[in-house]
Parts: C-alpha cells; structure tokens; sequence
C-alpha cells in the first residue's frame, strides 16, 4: 500500500531541490501548502492573496483568525508594496536588519485584496535570511507563514518534525541542510544551495549594512530555534517591542535611538516557548520611579531595610517595583542610610548609632 503523505525534498540534492522547489510552487498557486526552511524554524506557507490557502494553514495549526500569521517578503521594495506608510525608522530598521529576523508590524494598505484573520488592518512583515526561502518568494510573491507546528508543540527545526505533525496537511516539504555550528556555538537552520545566492546578495567584496565585525553572525541571523523579534512600527514615533527574539534591544536603538520606547531587555527566546510568553511591552507606559512610589504608604528607608531582611539592594528595588534603597530614601524627602545618623535630632553621646538605623543597607 502505498502512502499518501507528502514527500520531504532534500534541498542539498540538486536534483531534489529543482522537484522540490517546482512543486511547492505549484502547490502554492493551487491554494495548497509547502513547509519550507527559514533563518529561524521552519514554516508553513500559503499564498498570502488566497484567502482559503490562509484559512487552510490556520486550520492544519489548529489556530483560529483572532492569530493572523507573519507574511514573508522577498525584498525591501515588497515593504512599500504592502504597508501603508514606511516610516524612516521602519526603513532604517529593515535596511540594518533585513534579510533576518525582525517581523514589523505595520499599517496594511487598505487596497490589498486578501484575507489574513483579524488583524485590525495591520501585518507582520519579515524578510527573512534563507536562500531557499527567498528564491521561492521571489517566485511566488509574498507568502503567509506561520512556524510549522501544531498550536501549543515546539517549532518544527526540521522538515521530518513538521511532517509528524502536521502529515497529509502540507503538499510538499522542504528540507534544508542540516543546522550548521558556526565558530560561536550557534546554529544557523540552513546553508545556500550551492551556486545560489539570496536575493539581494550584494556584489562580491561588498557588505551589507550592519554587518558585524569577521567571525561574528550577521546581526539578523537567527540561531536555529530563536523566534524573530516582532516590533510594533504603527506609529512610528513610539515603535515598540512586542515579543522579544534574535534582534535586541540594543541593536534596534542602536538604529533608531528614541524611536524605541520599550525599556526591557529580555534575551531571546526559544521558539516553541514564544506562544506562552508575555508580550514584552507592559500595559501601560513604564512610569518614572518617582511617579510609581505614591501607589504604597511612603516608608522610612531604616523600615523598608528591615522588612526586607539581607536581601541586596537590587532585589528589593526588583520586588518592589522602585529604585534602589538610596534612590526610595531620597525620593522620599530623607537622608541616605549612611547620613540618617547624623540627621537624627538626638544628642551625639550614646556609643552607638541605633540598631534599626544601622540596617538601612544591608551588608
């Protein structure tokens, strides 16, 4: 008896990339899905202009509409094409990061003709930093590509993964080689095939910009397994950061400096543990400590020490929500711990400086 399950093409074969690459096109335009490679995990993708091809993949994750999936781009003149308005820090952040693994969210343009869930009239775009994958998208246009997985299990890191899966769901699969190890230990989730080039490799001798310096990974190459970091660039005067990932948040100041207005750097995160995480940016705008402390009964800084025991400064500004012991002490209108002594009323003739005075900082 022979199977019906969709066959995995080795795509560091020749001959099973050419099969391979021509029937996930063909899949693609018939509305049906492809899993193929990408800079981060493997995705499964539909025509972003077809909306049953979109509704097809939600269903095989087991998604619902109110999770729209990423549309993947082929090149920095598809921004234009799909976005309402490109905003000079969103060019500057495609430009320093792009192929690889920032997904910017955006204003869609009203006149697009497609379907991708509710989005509010946004859409999370990406370049991403595979070569099979962008010479598929320069063949196919934009694609919907959400992680090849089943809602709730890891990311898929190779073809045979999102087979278990997701089975007779895909039309075809897409295998890459296998993660290569660079000298810093990260892996990389595939290699050009040979005598290929990305689109919009620069000429020969040439760098593109951002690159980092010999013996270090692109800025936007995603170790294999790392989600892409998702900003928030709808308003492009308050871009923030919506699921941290590969990109941090110090490279995206780095590029567009106030711009950003998120204040945390977590490190990325595995890729099968991003549904369950915490969007990054807070609920509100994170407010000045001196605005934050009326939310409790001000405390002398001798009492708030005490309560907390031994623990480090730090961790009592961490579990608190405020700055540090000095910092409480002096946004509440009193002395640092050291000087309280002296700024007590009391005569200088007992020995020592009182017990509760002398644990305002710990040791």
């Amino acid at each position: 008896m022979v199977s019906d399950m969709a066959a995995i093409y080795d795509c560091t074969v020749p001959a099973e990339l050419l099969a391979g690459m021509r029937l996930a096109r063909a899949a693609i335009s018939r509305g049906e899905l492809a899993v193929i490679p990408t800079d981060t995990v493997y995705g499964i993708a539909a025509d972003a202009f077809t909306p049953a091809a979109v509704q097809r993949l939600l269903d095989a994750k087991g998604r619902t509409r109110q999770s729209p999936p990423p549309v993947l781009i082929p090149n920095l003149a598809t921004l234009d094409a799909l976005a309402e308005h490109v905003s000079d820090a969103v060019r500057s952040l495609a430009e320093a990061f792009w192929p690889g693994g920032l997904t910017i969210v955006v204003d869609a343009r009203s006149s697009l003709m497609w379907d991708l869930g509710e989005t509010d009239g946004t859409v999370a775009l990406r370049m991403p930093a595979d070569p099979i994958a962008l010479e598929l998208l320069a063949e196919t246009g934009p694609l919907a590509v959400s992680s090849a997985n089943l809602t709730g299990q890891p990311a898929a890191l190779d073809a045979a993964e999102a087979q278990r899966m997701l089975g007779d769901s895909v039309e075809v699969y897409l295998q890459a080689a296998p993660p290569v190890v660079s000298p810093d230990g990260a892996a990389r989730t595939s290699a050009a095939p040979t005598g290929t080039a990305p689109a919009g490799t620069p000429p020969a001798g040439t760098a593109p910009a951002g690159t980092p310096p010999a013996g270090t990974a692109p800025a936007g190459t995603a170790p294999a397994g790392i989600a892409s970091t998702i900003i928030d660039a709808t308003d492009p005067e308050h871009i923030t950061i919506i699921r941290h990932g590969v990109i941090t948040e110090q490279q995206l100041r780095a590029v567009i400096g106030d711009a950003l207005i998120t204040a945390s750097a977590e490190p990325a995160v595995p890729a099968e543990s991003t549904a369950s995480a915490e969007p990054a940016v807070p609920a509100e705008p994170m407010a000045p400590a001196e605005r934050a402390m009326p939310a409790e009964p001000a405390a002398p800084a001798e009492s708030a020490a005490s309560a907390e025991g031994t623990a480090p400064a730090e961790s009592t500004a961490s579990a608190e929500g405020t700055a540090s012991a000095e910092s409480t002490a002096s946004a509440e209108g009193t002395a640092p711990a050291e000087s309280t002594a002296s700024a007590e009323p009391t005569p200088p003739t007992p020995p020592a400086a009182p017990a509760d005075s002398s644990t305002a900082e710990p040791a």
